[in-house]
């Protein structure tokens, strides 16, 4: 949901306490390119509160800064607070503290709310930050990686969240293709329990990403799916929302996503990657997400020494010419 619109909706909404508790969502950074996202599903439809458009209620994006979800017992004020306090310039930690301390309907009522909130910092590192209150309902949680937050209540159980979690660090491609597969990891019936009986994950879902350039209104990426007829799944409906719109952005074709050709692999020491015909970016993050190593690659053979316990990892480049490569890199220490 854009701006404009939220705030025309909080007039409406200011004093209502939406139980958008059965949510689970995910907020996202990529580092190479300063894309920001958003994504979620909930048993809150469009029907059930009209003019709500569902899930992407909890959606909130500032182009080039960062992007706060607030939900469980949602409400419009304290979402705008969240907002302001990212516009002054409070860390994401920060702005979760200054919630807790001073909820729209006092600090009982903060421990009924869950937050998740990333951005980039002054000197644009990421940072993120989550918050799960003592009185959001069974099972709720959170998980938290230096470049997401994914947070949900009223799952099944910690396996939807292990699985969005698992899907977005091993999915390829830019940042909406792998916030797209991490819906897709909570795409079993009844992933928030409210919506067991209808057969599906959920009864809304939004996928937005925003790129450095884009006006808060006008995102590169906003699609949400506000509801559906009973039995039908809407993070199916959203992928194909999705593929529509990869398709009618790539008119003119950009270079496919590859795999990177490391070698030696596993290594240790050392590792090379050898580029044919262009310059790159290159960025190593370990299996929560945490980005370890960052280097500029030229043309030829790169030899790189990032100084890595035992572990695997995962390395992306960001190609001159626009293309990607994603690796996984096996490291014997």
């Amino acid at each position: 949901m854009n701006r404009t619109t939220l705030l025309a909706l909080t007039l409406w909404l200011m004093c209502q306490n939406i139980q958008a508790q059965d949510t689970f969502s995910i907020v996202a950074l990529d580092t190479l390119t300063g894309e920001i996202g958003s994504a979620g599903a909930s048993c809150l439809d469009n029907n059930s509160f009209p003019g709500s458009g569902g899930a992407i209620i909890i959606s909130d994006i500032i182009p080039g800064k960062g992007a706060i979800h607030t939900q469980a017992s949602w409400t419009a004020t304290n979402q705008n607070n969240a907002h302001q306090k990212m516009v002054e310039g409070l860390s994401p930690s920060e702005i979760i503290t200054w919630l807790k301390q001073n909820d729209v309907q006092g600090p009982i009522s903060a421990q009924t709310r869950q937050y998740g909130i990333v951005d980039f910092g002054p000197q644009g590192q990421p940072r993120s930050a989550a918050f799960t209150g003592t009185n959001c309902y069974n099972w709720k949680g959170h998980r938290l990686g230096t470049i997401y937050s994914i947070q949900g209540n009223i799952l099944l159980g910690p396996e939807i969240l292990d699985s969005i979690e698992a899907r977005f660090l091993t999915a390829t491609g830019t940042l909406s293709d792998r916030l797209m597969a991490a819906l897709q990891g909570a795409n079993v019936p009844g992933a928030d329990t409210r919506c067991l009986p209808n057969g599906t994950s959920s009864l809304s879902a939004f996928l937005r990403v925003a790129k450095t350039n884009d006006h808060p209104d006008s995102l590169s990426l906003d699609l949400n799916v506000p509801s559906l007829p009973t039995g039908q799944e809407p993070i199916d409906s959203l992928q194909s929302l999705y593929n529509a719109w990869k398709a009618s952005v790539n008119v003119h074709p950009t270079p496919a996503i590859t795999a990177l050709k490391i070698s030696p692999n596993p290594a240790s020491g050392f590792f090379e990657i050898a580029l044919d015909d262009t310059e790159g970016q290159l960025e190593l993050t370990d299996a929560t997400g945490k980005t370890l190593f960052t280097t500029a690659l030229k043309q030829g053979v790169n030899r790189l020494t990032p100084g890595l316990n035992s572990g695997v990892y995962f390395v992306r480049v960001l190609y001159k010419n626009g293309g990607v490569g994603s690796g996984r890199l096996v490291w014997k220490g």
